[in-house]
């Protein structure tokens, strides 16, 4: 099972609207991802909470339906 590059954007600006997003398919088959988040969601939270915040957003798809994600968060 894989998740598409709409249904991981969704999740995430749906959590994140102010963000920028930027995901990039490691493998090219909608099952290793790299999400790039600037939010000022993340202001002043460290890196841990900052993704803590990022899993939450995935609405428990993270191992199952998305089965790695490679994060790099930051406040703008």
């Amino acid at each position: 099972m894989a998740m598409n590059r709409d249904t991981l954007l969704g999740y995430l600006t749906d959590a994140f609207p102010d963000a920028e997003i930027t995901l990039t398919d490691l493998a090219g088959d909608d099952n290793h991802w790299q999400a790039e988040i600037i939010s000022a969601q993340f202001s002043g939270l460290s890196r841990v909470k900052q993704h803590q915040l990022v899993y939450s957003a995935l609405k428990g798809t993270m191992g199952g339906e998305l089965h790695a994600l490679a994060l790099k968060t930051k406040a703008p």
